[in-house]
């Protein structure tokens, strides 16, 4: 395959630069004995024992241009979120650094919301958390509620929602201010198809204004509607990094291979997507630094 090079003119809106994470988290695997197994279930519990590392990110290095809309692909645990929550800032990364032109804004499954209270309250204080003014959330209020179709529930408790009905009005509440780096996990993978015909109306306004996607999704279905470039990435690695429809069909064979208990075959064509990865964009770490400083 042959790879093609666009050299960035303009500022990146992300430059994740080399970035490796490492957790150290709690084992029960040393000793013996079930007397033993006791005891190291009892130290875990209390956060004392032994403990492993586990390498969740190994050497990603990539740049997200503003107007772009990236989907990020892989298997469980194979260190998607761990990505977009270092992206966010929540963490810092074990090695390496992330740069991002703004704040990146991150709608996902753990996004806050408050359960006892209604949905018209949770859009007031999310709004008012993203600095919003009270005006500014009076003029939002109605479109909000129109994009997240919840117009005769929105009165109701937020307990009494479905996790489809939750995501929808995550997804109106943070994409309210036109957030210049959207950050999406598993946050758009229910709702029926007028929801989703309005999610992609928004994300495509909001690509307009130059501002960027990357959204974390299982349903490859979503990723190919809504995405411009897809990344695959597995146990920690960047493995491709390209056009969706070619990063898709190399990533299905490589699950048909693992659903047949084929790993041979699984880790042969994950080798062969690695030899013909695609860097769409290439940045220099310096011009990295300076575009987003």
């Amino acid at each position: 395959m042959t790879s093609e090079i666009e050299f960035v003119r303009e500022p990146p809106a992300i430059v994740v630069d080399d970035v490796s994470m490492v957790y150290r988290v709690p084992t029960t695997q040393n000793g013996s004995g079930a007397g033993q197994g006791f005891l190291r279930s009892v130290r875990r519990l209390v956060g004392s024992g032994p403990t492993v590392d586990v390498r969740a990110l190994k050497g990603i290095s990539l740049v997200v241009g503003k107007g772009e809309s990236v989907g990020i692909i892989g298997r469980n645990g194979s260190g998607k979120s761990t990505l977009m929550k270092l992206i966010n800032g929540r963490v810092p990364p074990t090695s390496g650094a992330i740069y991002a032109s703004s704040r990146p804004t991150l709608l996902g499954v753990g996004a806050a919301l408050v359960p006892d209270i209604s949905g018209e309250q949770n859009i007031m204080l999310g709004c008012l958390a993203m600095g919003m003014s009270k005006n500014q959330i009076a003029h939002a209020y109605t479109s909000i509620v129109e994009l997240s179709g919840l117009e005769s529930s929105i009165h109701l408790p937020m307990r009494t929602y479905s996790s489809g009905m939750g995501s929808r009005l995550q997804f109106a509440i943070a994409t309210a201010v036109d957030p210049e780096i959207l950050l999406i996990d598993e946050a758009l993978n229910t709702g029926d198809d007028q929801f989703k015909g309005r999610t992609k109306q928004r994300m495509d306004e909001l690509l307009a204004k130059a501002g960027c996607v990357l959204l974390v999704s299982h349903s490859v279905g979503t990723i190919k509607e809504m995405c411009s470039r897809v990344i695959w990435v597995d146990e920690g690695e960047l493995v491709m990094d390209g056009d969706p429809t070619e990063v898709i069909k190399w990533y299905g064979t490589f699950i048909k291979h693992l659903t047949a208990r084929d790993r041979v075959a699984a880790m042969k064509t994950k080798r062969r997507a690695m030899n013909d990865l695609v860097v769409p964009h290439l940045i220099s770490r310096e011009t990295g630094r300076r575009s987003i400083e």
